[in-house]
């Protein structure tokens, strides 16, 4: 890397940290509340606390608690568990402080923004262009407050950068392409195992990676790198994967019950059909809008045990193979639950921040609230930028800007399917379940802009410097 690069990329760091910092502190801490599913992580750590209200407010220190079992996986559990060290050796208290947890994560958000603006071919004003915009994803309301939370999309989003930087830097010179490798060894196992969600990246993982091609990389030198990330993220997700619960699976049957109690027999349709549709009995109406924990939940009915085969993946997708017209409203209401951006059941501030419960911070709202502004559109605003973004990454392939069409259609094809994934699989909380079909929309958004940036202007100086480094 060259010594003005290093100086700019040491500068990007610098200014980043700062502003995420100032905006995670500034005039107060801000995060995100827990939904419940809390507990799930913070059992690993020996921290769990059920006798205080959690979706109101944000608990920014969580003390111990007796032994708990949870087979969840998430490499959110890495970042928690460094953060908790990092309490201990710093006197916070708790086993989870996230004020410690948020600043930890700043810094590795601001390192993966580093990685992905050194990864671009752009000159210096508009990489500094580019680093506005991916403060202004990363920093966003919708988003930033996961980087304080018990939750996993912190991972998530931090995993996809990442991923994205490390992409771009393998298409670099030779140094910079070993720095990629290994910023995109880092972002895959991050980002593929955050969530059963992120498992979806896995194919268009190894795709993207098999289509990196750096300029002049022929043979055996264009192909060895990709590979070897390929194979250590590969391993490193597998041997993670068979450490617990894979994909999530205990929950199968609880998201298939809100998926046809929540979402497909909603009472606002042919209830009565609908059931039939399903092979349940008439009596399950009883049950529309009740959640699996529910007291009066349709599995402590006599009937269940008789039905309980109905509430599975299989017949559900024969229900939405039969009935493409409501598959589609389900799905129209997955990119209004997208749009929305932010759970209306999560606060942002703690309990002593003198903030009414369930209040949420706007400090940052420029994609979240445009996102919002369209929200009652669903997929009629999120299929034409998805069919823009992809333009703009055919473009990229055919003025060899390959990099950033590879990862525009990474980000697009991610959001297209965890957008059915979520609305069709999942049944509740759609707004939160779909942050993971706006983050890499909004994301693509920003590649497919700076794909449109002239590139860096190149001087005989620069060309002389890359034969040079070539013929080492």
């Amino acid at each position: 890397m060259r010594s003005r690069d290093l100086r700019f990329g040491l500068g990007v760091f610098a200014a980043s940290l700062v502003l995420l910092l100032l905006r995670f502190l500034v005039p107060r801490p801000v995060g995100m509340a827990d939904n419940g599913d809390g507990w799930r992580l913070l059992c690993r750590l020996g921290g769990r606390q059920l006798d205080r209200p959690s979706e109101g407010f944000v608990r920014f220190s969580y003390g111990s608690a007796p032994p708990c079992d949870s087979a969840y996986i998430s490499s959110q559990n890495w970042l928690d568990w460094a953060a908790s060290k990092l309490g201990t050796l710093f006197g916070a208290a708790g086993v989870l402080n996230l004020l410690v947890l948020g600043v930890l994560t700043c810094i590795l958000v601001a390192g993966a923004i580093t990685a992905t603006v050194l990864g671009l071919d752009l000159n210096r004003r508009n990489r500094i262009i580019a680093t506005a915009l991916l403060l202004l994803v990363m920093g966003d309301s919708a988003f930033f407050g996961y980087f304080a939370s018990v939750l996993s999309e912190g991972a998530a989003f931090l995993g996809i950068l990442l991923i994205c930087g490390g992409l771009l830097l393998m298409h670099r010179t030779r140094g910079l392409r070993w720095t990629g490798a290994a910023v995109t060894v880092l972002g895959g196992l991050i980002g593929l195992n955050a969530k059963s969600q992120t498992l979806l990246l896995i194919p268009l993982f190894a795709v993207a990676l098999l289509l990196t091609r750096p300029p002049g990389a022929r043979g055996r030198e264009r192909w060895v790198l990709p590979l070897a990330v390929l194979a250590i993220v590969g391993a490193g997700t597998f041997a993670m994967q068979s450490q617990g619960d894979p994909a999530n699976t205990e929950y199968r049957e609880a998201n298939m019950y809100h998926a046809v109690f929540d979402s497909i027999v909603d009472g606002k349709h042919d209830t009565k059909a609908d059931l039939a549709a399903l092979g349940l009995p008439e009596s399950f109406e009883k049950y529309i809008g009740t959640g699996w924990w529910s007291e009066n939940a349709a599995w402590h009915d006599p009937l269940y045990p008789q039905y309980r085969d109905k509430i599975s993946r299989r017949n559900v997708v024969q229900y939405y193979a039969s009935h493409p017209a409501r598959t589609a409203e389900i799905l129209q209401q997955g990119g209004i639950d997208a749009l929305t951006a932010r759970p209306e059941n999560l606060g942002s501030f703690g309990e002593l921040s003198g903030q009414p419960r369930l209040a949420k911070e706007y400090r940052v709202p420029v994609f979240s609230g445009l996102a919002a502004l369209a929200a009652p559109l669903g997929l009629f605003v999120l299929i034409p930028i998805w069919v823009l973004i992809a333009l703009a990454g055919v473009r990229a392939f055919r003025h060899r800007r390959r990099e950033y069409g590879i990862v525009a259609f990474l980000l697009v094809f991610f959001a297209v399917g965890q957008l059915g994934l979520s609305a069709l699989g999942e049944g509740v909380e759609g707004v939160k379940h779909q942050l993971l079909t706006l983050f890499p929309t909004v994301l693509a958004i920003v590649f497919a802009i700076l794909s449109l940036l002239p590139r860096e202007e190149t001087t005989p100086e620069k060309i002389e410097a890359a034969e040079e480094l070539a013929a080492a």
